[in-house]
């Protein structure tokens, strides 16, 4: 099965809410309440909304399918500025993932880490999480399936210094990406946000002329709650691009385009499964299609 037709395939909960066959007075005010349903968001909703109406208004449409494609067209017209396109030109170039516990981070690190050893990138990972109990065994194991280096720290180590000592690595063995991993535990915000911080200041000194990216890992599932992660860790790591995880199966994959419209933060990557190569370069247009 190719990643469009998993995409479909684990969309499909999300589709079935947005389905419809007749155009009335009410459907404006059905399809208001499906993109709600599906995790859109309120002020991301009202907007495609208002469109809709001023469009089906003007073009006089009545025909069930014409309505489909404003709608689909009203969406790509949020992703249009969205470029998935990782920006690797200086290396060593790192990659910075953050995220909460739970979102899919050690395995999206392992989904993309095969993804550019297969365009010939060498890519070497640290294990920056280093509170998390057996963190750095699953993200071992992951490095182990993309046939990547590790290098990991003592658990409970200084996470920057583990950071520290991977760039040495990278630099060593002339290494054209370092992904990097991060804690993700929200008990204590703050003291995550600052640790965050420190070890951006260490790689920009340390590596001032690299490329860099920090992406974002989010679970699709839990809807609404995505777009306050990307508030709050944007602030702190000023976050470059997301990775979606566990769209498949979730009524809720409408929250992509909320988390675009909102934030204008591009998302670079999309998951819709556990095997390895069930990540894929974010394309929009397959997006709505899918979802529509």
């Amino acid at each position: 099965m190719g990643f469009f037709d998993k995409l479909k395939q684990g969309l499909e909960k999300t589709k079935q809410i947005f389905s419809f066959t007749k155009v009335d007075e009410n459907l404006l005010d059905e399809l208001e309440e499906k993109l709600i349903m599906a995790d859109v968001g309120m002020q991301t909703t009202e907007k495609i909304i208002s469109e809709l109406r001023t469009k089906i208004k003007k073009e006089n449409i009545k025909d069930a399918d014409e309505v489909r494609n404003a709608l689909k067209n009203e969406i790509k017209e949020i992703f249009k500025d969205n470029n998935p396109k990782l920006n690797l030109e200086n290396k060593p170039a790192v990659i910075l993932m953050v995220g909460v516990n739970g979102a899919g981070k050690t395995t999206s690190i392992g989904k993309i880490a095969n993804s550019l050893k297969k365009q010939g990138k060498k890519v070497i990972i640290a294990s920056g999480d280093t509170f998390r109990a057996a963190a750095t065994e699953q993200l071992e194991v992951w490095a182990d399936r993309a046939g990547c280096e590790l290098v990991k720290g003592a658990e409970g180590a200084d996470p920057a210094s583990v950071i520290f000592d991977s760039i040495r690595v990278a630099k060593e063995k002339n290494a054209d990406v370092l992904i990097c991993d991060t804690a993700g535990r929200l008990q204590n915000k703050k003291y995550l946000m600052d640790e965050l911080e420190k070890i951006k200041r260490v790689i920009d000194r340390e590596l001032p002329n690299s490329s860099k990216e920090v992406l974002l890992v989010l679970d699709a599932s839990v809807g609404q709650n995505a777009i306050s992660q990307v508030k709050a860790f944007t602030e702190t790591t000023g976050v470059t691009g997301l990775v979606i995880t566990k769209l498949d199966g979730t009524a809720k994959g409408g929250v992509v385009i909320g988390i675009v419209d909102e934030n204008k933060v591009p998302i670079k990557f999309i998951g819709v499964g556990e095997q390895i190569d069930d990540m894929q370069e974010f394309n929009s247009d397959e997006f709505v299609e899918a979802i529509i």
